[in-house]
């Protein structure tokens, strides 16, 4: 059965070291060697020029997308209490803070993206409980990306919705 494989295979591998690769040039390599028709075979051709290889097409990036965002005075936040399972919508005005809980919630920032770009929101915050050891939050969070930015609290959690007149 041995035998057969190798049989099969033999004209596989003979086919393949029939072709030869053409070599490729390299901008450090040498002038290719060829016969000149007036001169013997097996000299260099120093007298006339190698063509370059082309080069490689220059790939310009794109511009980046201008990242403006729009400011907003009111920021929608969702607050929910992990314990009651009680979600509550919070509007509060940019520079103003909000109770939920133990937690004081305050509003620094609310932007949107400009109505040509995929709509979003972000909020900048500062939170902080009131009970001894409660994490406190200083940072942005982003509408579309609630996991990217959370408060590390086991009993409530705050997430920003949308920012408006």
């Amino acid at each position: 059965m041995l035998f057969g494989a190798a049989l099969l295979l033999l004209p596989v591998t003979t086919a393949l070291a029939q072709t030869t690769p053409t070599p490729l040039a390299t901008p450090n390599s040498p002038p290719a060697t060829t016969p000149d028709a007036g001169s013997d075979s097996g000299k260099t051709d120093t007298g006339t020029a190698t063509t370059a290889p082309p080069a490689a097409p220059v790939l310009t990036p794109a511009p980046p997308l201008p990242n403006i965002w729009l400011p907003k005075p009111v920021a929608e936040l969702v607050a929910l209490d992990k314990i009651t399972a009680r979600a509550t919508r919070l509007t509060v005005r940019v520079g103003q803070s909000k109770n939920f809980g133990s937690l004081t919630v305050a509003v620094r920032a609310c932007d949107v993206r400009p109505p040509d770009q995929p709509a979003d929101a972000t909020a900048f915050l500062d939170i902080t409980d009131s009970h001894a050891g409660g994490p406190p939050f200083h940072g942005w969070m982003i509408a579309s990306a609630p996991g990217l930015s959370v408060l590390q609290s086991p009993t409530y959690d705050i997430r920003a919705a949308a920012c408006h007149e």
